[in-house]
């Protein structure tokens, strides 16, 4: 019986549960984001209309750039960077945020951007000065401890050198002259 239920699951002895169960949950969401679709909103009002309102009013749309001394709301000139002059005096512009003009934007930003790209370069600095005054203190620390093991090294040598000359003075192979191996027969 239990071989008949699971039958309609299994395909040469693997279990399709969890892609059935994939492909409904697969399903659902694909229907659920299908009927979650937002209706398009009513298109906003064109910036001109805006004008001789409020500041408020005006920057409701992002689009859309307020005049201070003219009291005009005017669509942002997208090909510049900034609104030229002529349409409305950087101190004057205002884009986003009431309170905030160009002006005052362009001096904090530049600040800023100046603060942070010196914080770099100082940090940079530190960070390079600090890794030569460590690497000097990491060299001189190897450098004795290359000393110190060459000492130990040479003091063994010497050592077993002395032992060596003690075993050959004991068996009587004890030669005065190094040299003397190539004139004996």
């Amino acid at each position: 019986m239990q071989s008949e239920v699971c039958g309609c699951f299994t395909m040469s002895g693997v279990y399709r549960a969890p892609a059935f169960v994939f492909a409904l949950l697969f399903y659902g969401v694909f229907l659920t984001t299908k009927a979650q679709t937002p209706t398009p909103s009513p298109a906003p009002t064109p910036c001109a209309l805006r004008s001789n309102t409020s500041c408020a009013e005006c920057l409701e749309n992002v689009t859309c750039l307020w005049c201070t001394p003219t009291k005009q709301c005017m669509d942002y000139p997208v090909r510049n960077i900034l609104p030229p002059s002529g349409v409305c005096p950087l101190n004057d512009a205002r884009w986003g945020l009431c309170w905030v003009n160009f002006q005052i934007l362009i001096i904090t930003m530049s600040v800023v951007g100046g603060v942070i790209i010196i914080g770099l370069c100082v940090c940079c600095f530190c960070c390079c000065k600090c890794e030569r005054i460590g690497n000097k203190r990491e060299e001189v620390q190897v450098e004795r401890q290359t000393r110190a093991r060459n000492s130990r090294q040479k003091a063994k040598r010497t050592e077993m050198q002395l032992r060596h000359d003690e075993i050959r003075q004991k068996y009587g192979m004890a030669k005065d002259n190094p040299y003397a191996r190539m004139n004996d027969h």
